[in-house]
């Protein structure tokens, strides 16, 4: 049991009478858990602290635990070409890294690609893995080597062809550092990589596990070495707050490049869209507005459109949450009011949103389609079997709120350019996906939203929590009144934070699955002050307070599981999204400003055990600087005064000059009880392997602790069953099955991959296909893998218009996609999505996205996603066309290889 207490208040919990303030104590607990204790001056989590000594200077004593206590048990698998691709999920090869008789080293037998092999070394009790452990692994390539030769390609434990022209890389995959399982970033690790030195067909690689050089550490004293005093100044009864304020302000200016843009983390010179925009729309508009501006006009192309520069296969449109540039760039407006400001980027926005409703927008929900923001490494949030064309079909929770309030923030800047007609149409656009995601989305047994719709023809809802969705969705009015506070109490949140995604994945190296973010634990102190609930504000500020207490340094995330930074995929400190988050507890929760188009707004949220006097002084708001001072607690004003007299509707206008005195006196009124839903961490089981059999059964390897399995008939619930199998029902058309298994907790994992059980129809199979060599000259590239005589190749010059006559038996609703090969780039990264239209005639049916799928790999196919389409009996004519909205964040390369067009009935 999991316990999440602060210190008696004066008055009951949830009461609305006013209670005393009494002066902070300083060894009385601000926030207290089972996990750590934040005190006035200091955070203490076991026997590690860290401590302010004045407003500029922090010192810690803490240490990683990362290297202390792994496991000698050490799985991994190989991988070529960085894919997850030598055996199902659940087999891995496994190594006892215990030193051996004699000094002899560790080191693997030969091991045949595809056979799983288990060390039998002994294990003595309460034995961990040494520090600098040296392991040397190696590979027994020769039968795939072999099957090159004899065939030219080999085909893997998923039925796939690996061609010879696609072999580039052997790579090894596992569960201890240097060894990760993100199996899509294992081309970016070259240290990863066997080699064939002698060309015997023997691959290897030697890797020094648990080096304690690896796991980063941080300073055990910080002190303020930058001048900030021309930024607002923060002082409060709590040191350990003002320096954390203080060490925010400092990385803050270390964050500006020489050009004045920003810069990411200490580890990463440059901008990316959405960490600068949620940088900005948590502080930096305010702290730093020129460089904010700066900034995201580096993220806008040489045509006028916002960047989408990360993303899962080739970015756009497989990810769109680019959008959230418009929300930062709106919070500078009402910042500064610079209307010349205003006048540029309301043309970049209305272009972007024009090419998302051509590209993304899904008129049968109402939704957008595209990846989770941030969330943008695939198998982190992602069930593997999903490929980037089914991440591009999928309709998640954050990617959709983040749209609906682009659509919002474009009405308004429509509305004051005197363009009403536009402002009308933005408005519709918003408040209908807002009616999407409240339909689709919403989870009424639960009280919060599912992280997205998924599937390929069929989408159903994933019932995981995801954080930054939650927290938006509150903040941009997607769930108003009692639903926006029955997010934030119902959401689950682990005991160091509010994780990404709930429940974890299994088999995962933490990152974003598995982790805190502070920036999204910044959004989600937001949304409880939103909501009202002090029991979540007081907690998110604990969440970010603690890291930054102990590591002396805005990290960008840490481990859900231990609190601890030294155990995510990729950190770094400095980061400008930490500390922004940092600061937008002073300016946003504690202060509560809210900037409108025409004034600045006081809403102060202040939990009772933060009550006291607090000031910040040289606050800039447009042509105004304000010296603010506040007292009391709660979330209600008592009197607020400027120069002495009342401040209406306690909001500064935007038309006031010079320096001016603010004063607040808050209620010390207790809001009304809320909860917080304080969970232990949690994994979900396993996503099962679905196979179809000649008998019209589904199977999958059962596993332990499985209370049932779900099957569902095309997104739809159609039986539980404990055992590892299911007969299908005969049906007509072409459906979809999946198997969700569900844990005795009652945690889902994600379906599984559909498999299609095809029938006949009464002109035999409902599934067509039309070769595209039949319709324009086949090319004479060497690529393998295709079917029948040949493919067509596609660019923005070369077929760019392609007809293709498709007949159909009956009537009814079918799917459209391409089978396709994209090698222009790896599955996680670059710009090369090849994108066209589909029409029937002059009718717009639909966007075919066709992703990479990997460096060079031009015999790997796979299929777009589907588009669905009503189509009568008959024959008819769908084109292929390559249109302006098409284009790509490349806008160059925008190519791909064509075999055919396939067309099946579905339900």
């Amino acid at each position: 049991m999991l316990s999440c207490q602060t210190p008696k208040p004066a008055a009951s919990a949830g009461t609305t009478a006013s209670a005393a303030p009494a002066a902070p104590v300083a060894d009385v607990p601000v926030w207290q858990s089972d996990a750590y204790t934040l005190y006035r001056d200091r955070v203490v989590q076991g026997r590690f602290e860290g401590r302010a000594r004045s407003a500029t200077e922090l010192v810690s004593n803490y240490q990683s635990p990362a290297n202390a206590f792994q496991s000698p048990q050490v799985a991994f698998k190989f991988s070529i070409n960085g894919k997850d691709n030598e055996m199902p999920a659940g087999q891995d090869h496994q190594l006892v890294a215990v030193p051996r008789p004699g000094g002899a080293p560790i080191e693997t037998p030969p091991i045949v690609f595809g056979q799983r092999y288990a060390d039998a070394t002994p294990l003595p009790p309460n034995t961990y893995l040494a520090p600098n452990t040296p392991v040397r692994i190696r590979l027994d390539l020769r039968p795939v080597l072999a099957a090159f030769k004899k065939q030219g390609y080999y085909t893997t434990f998923k039925g796939e062809k690996l061609y010879q022209s696609d072999f580039k890389h052997v790579f090894v995959a596992g569960s201890a550092a240097p060894l990760s399982w993100d199996f899509d970033n294992l081309v970016n690790k070259p240290e990863l990589e066997l080699q064939d030195a002698d060309g015997d067909g023997i691959y290897e690689v030697t890797l020094v596990l648990n080096q304690p050089q690896a796991a980063k550490t941080t300073a055990g004293q910080w002190k303020q070495s930058i001048n900030t005093a021309d930024f607002p100044q923060y002082s409060s009864e709590y040191p350990l707050a003002d320096a954390l304020y203080n060490l925010a302000l400092e990385e803050a200016r270390r964050a500006v490049e020489p050009d004045s843009t920003f810069r990411t983390g200490k580890e990463w010179a440059g901008v990316w869209t959405r960490d600068i925009s949620y940088s900005i729309i948590l502080a930096q508009a305010a702290l730093q507005p020129k460089v904010a501006m700066n900034s995201l006009l580096r993220k806008v192309s040489a045509d006028g459109r916002i960047i989408q520069d990360t993303g899962t296969g080739g970015a756009y449109p497989c990810s769109t949450d680019r959008i959230i540039w418009a929300t930062a760039a709106w919070e500078i407006y009402k910042v500064t009011g610079d209307e010349a400001w205003l006048k540029r980027v309301y043309p970049i926005i209305r272009k972007s949103i024009a090419d998302d409703v051509y590209n993304a927008y899904d008129p049968a929900t109402g939704l957008v389609r595209g990846e989770s923001s941030f969330l943008d490494w695939r198998e982190q949030t992602y069930p593997r079997w999903m490929q980037p064309a089914d991440i591009y079909q999928s309709e998640n929770l954050g990617t959709n709120a983040v749209h609906h309030h682009a659509n919002v923030v474009l009405a308004q800047m429509a509305t004051r350019l005197g363009e009403p007609a536009v402002a009308a149409r933005h408005e519709q656009l918003a408040q209908q996906i807002k009616a999407g995601l409240n339909q689709h989305l919403w989870q009424a047994d639960k009280g919060y939203y599912g992280q997205y719709r998924y599937g390929r023809t069929a989408l159903l809802l994933s019932p995981r929590a995801e954080a930054l969705g939650e927290a938006l969705s509150v903040l941009f009015g997607v769930a108003e009144g009692e639903r926006a506070r029955e997010v934030v109490a119902k959401t689950p949140t682990t005991p160091f934070g509010i994780s990404c995604i709930y429940p974890q994945i299994p088999g995962l190296p933490p990152y974003h699955n598995n982790a805190v973010w502070p920036f999204v634990q910044s959004f989600w102190a937001l949304a409880g002050a939103k909501a009202g609930n002090e029991a979540s504000v007081l907690e998110s500020m604990a969440a970010i307070y603690r890291p930054a207490a102990l590591f002396l340094t805005n990290k960008e995330n840490y481990v859900a599981e231990n609190g601890d930074f030294a155990g995510t995929q990729i950190n770094s400190s400095n980061m400008l999204w930490s500390l922004s988050g940092s600061l937008s507890l002073v300016y946003k929760v504690l202060f509560g400003m809210q900037w409108e188009a025409d004034r600045l707004v006081f809403r102060p949220f202040v939990p009772q055990t933060f009550q006291g006097q607090r000031k910040l002084t040289g606050f800039r708001y447009r042509k105004a600087v304000l010296d603010i001072e506040m007292a009391g607690f709660g979330n209600e004003i008592s009197r607020i005064t400027m120069d002495g007299q009342p401040l209406a509707d306690a909001a500064v206008p935007a038309s006031l000059t010079g320096r001016h005195a603010v004063r607040i006196q808050l209620k010390n009124q207790i809001p009304p009880a809320a909860q917080v839903n304080k969970v232990a961490n949690a994994f979900s089981p396993e996503t099962p392997v679905v196979a179809l059999t000649k008998e019209h059964q589904i199977t999958w390897a059962a596993q332990p602790g499985i209370r049932a399995y779900q099957v569902l008939r095309n997104g739809q619930p159609l039986g539980r069953t404990t055992e590892a199998n299911f007969a299908l029902p005969d049906a007509d058309g072409n459906n979809e099955y999946q198997v969700v298994a569900e844990n005795a907790q009652g945690l889902m994992s994600f379906a599984s991959e559909p498999v299609v059980l095809i029938s006949m129809g009464p002109g035999g199979t409902t599934e067509r296909q039309v070769q595209f060599e039949t319709v324009a000259p086949k090319a004479s590239l060497p690529y393998k893998g295709y079917t029948d005589k040949g493919f067509v190749e596609i660019t923005k010059s070369k077929n760019t218009s392609l007809t293709l006559p498709v007949t159909v038996p009956e009537a009814g609703l079918y799917a459209v996609d391409v089978r396709y090969a994209n090698g222009n780039g790896p599955i996680n990264t670059e710009n090369k999505c090849a994108i066209r239209t589909l029409r029937m005639g002059t009718k717009q049916l639909g966007t075919l996205v066709l992703p990479q799928r990997g460096t060079g790999e031009w015999s790997n196919w796979g299929f777009s996603n589907p588009v669905l389409v009503q189509l009568e009996k008959g024959t008819h004519q769908l084109t292929l066309a390559f249109e302006p909205a098409n284009e790509n964040m490349n806008g160059e390369v925008n190519q791909a290889m064509l075999d055919y067009l396939r067309v099946r009935r579905v339900q």
